[in-house]
């Protein structure tokens, strides 16, 4: 595919400037978390598009870690919330207290105001906890007595679970899952990574001084470049044709029908749109290619493909699907 010609010649060099933030905090970050290239790279993609990611993997994979690391590096406020079954919404965004030198409510704002939410195993909240920190994910907004606060920008939730402690647990429904941009999913280090991460940290108090190395007004510096990112109109009927062939398989030739009780929603489109524009930007292009969509795809929609029984009893997966979805659509 030829570079298209870009209506700002100048957006190439501006996004090498404004890119290069993100080219600290990787480096601030590995300071710390040894590995974890792809983890680190989506929560990058999500700093840049304003979109939320649910992290999972087994327990002791630097998860909690790696999200803890990147809002040290940012000049910004941060939060980490520890879901637990007897959490209440009060204790996530807040609520009014009676004073009685004033002998009136005030409102006592939660630890949802904050710019970076690390939401620590999501899964071990009840549905009501949940249901109140997706409606602020989704409306940037909460309400507390009747009276509606903004959250502040950015605004970033990194959600956590665990995928093998399944006791005592909530599992989000399907349509709250849709809120999150992408499902990361976090995998074993390397025999090597391991070694690295032996040697640096088997002492009893391993210590690392994170830096900040950006502020809050970089990044939505750099969301505007991302927003400026081009995309052809070829790329555009990819992404589209990626999402509806989860939807109507058979259209595009795949015979898998029978394995997939819901297709991705148009939220998925948007959100594939964005974070290929945001892989472009993290390259220092202008334009996106079909291999920044082929990139992230997979965490794009892993989550937001749900399969059938039968696709179960023949052991087959969301990632299976959206392994032939790939495989099968042709790249511009």
């Amino acid at each position: 595919m030829n570079e298209p010609n870009l209506p700002n010649p100048d957006l190439t060099a501006q996004i090498a400037a404004h890119s290069e933030p993100m080219q600290r905090l990787v480096h601030e970050i590995a300071k710390t978390l040894v590995g974890q290239d792809v983890l680190v790279h989506r929560l990058l993609i999500g700093l840049l598009t304003g979109r939320h990611l649910l992290i999972e993997g087994v327990p002791g994979l630097a998860k909690t870690t790696a999200v803890a690391t990147l809002a040290k590096a940012i000049d910004a406020d941060f939060q980490r919330l520890q879901f637990t079954p007897d959490l209440l919404p009060a204790d996530l965004i807040g609520t009014q207290v009676y004073r009685p030198q004033q002998q009136a409510f005030v409102v006592q704002k939660g630890p949802i105001f904050a710019n970076l939410i690390l939401a620590d195993e999501i899964n071990r909240a009840p549905a009501k906890v949940q249901s109140a920190l997706l409606e602020a994910m989704q409306e940037r907004q909460v309400t507390i007595g009747g009276e509606t606060f903004r959250l502040p920008d950015p605004f970033l939730v990194m959600a956590t679970q665990n995928p093998i402690e399944q006791e005592g647990t909530y599992p989000l429904p399907e349509a709250q899952m849709d809120r999150f941009m992408m499902k990361v999913v976090v995998d074993y280090p390397t025999r090597d990574e391991e070694l690295v991460i032996l040697s640096r940290m088997s002492r009893s108090r391993p210590s690392v001084d994170i830096q900040s190395v950006t502020t809050t007004d970089e990044i939505i510096a750099a969301r505007e470049l991302v927003d400026a990112v081009f995309v052809d109109q070829q790329i555009a009927e990819y992404i589209v044709d990626l999402v509806m062939a989860s939807r109507k398989c058979e259209a595009y030739g795949l015979s898998i029908g029978p394995w997939i009780q819901f297709g991705a929603s148009p939220r998925a489109t948007i959100d594939l749109t964005l974070a290929a524009k945001a892989n472009a930007f993290l390259n220092q292009r202008a334009f996106v290619l079909p291999q920044d969509v082929k990139a992230i795809a997979m965490d794009v929609l892993r989550h937001r493909v749900m399969v059938t029984y039968e696709a179960e009893a023949e052991e087959k997966t969301s990632e299976d699907v959206v392994s032939m979805i790939l495989d099968a659509i042709p790249v511009p």
